[in-house]
């Protein structure tokens, strides 16, 4: 599920740097449907950051970089 959700990120990404409000709307949709179905079975972080639309924050998770700080995170909670 998260190279299912890493692809949609990415796609995301590209939709939104050409402004193309369809594609966007067609990501976030998808990947909001991969939160419901595989909420349990993700990195809690990576939940957080998908509930909270954090989306590079994600794709920085899931491409490996485990140097997302706390300040990064949006505090040090």
């Amino acid at each position: 599920m998260e190279d299912r959700i890493k692809d949609c990120l990415i796609a995301l990404m590209d939709a939104i740097k050409r402004a193309d409000g369809d594609a966007i709307a067609c990501q976030a949709a998808l990947l909001d449907g991969h939160l419901r179905q595989a909420r349990a079975a993700l990195d809690p972080q990576l939940v957080h950051f998908l509930e909270r639309r954090s989306y590079p924050k994600a794709l920085m998770l899931l491409g490996g970089d485990s140097g997302v700080s706390a300040g990064q995170r949006g505090g040090g909670r």
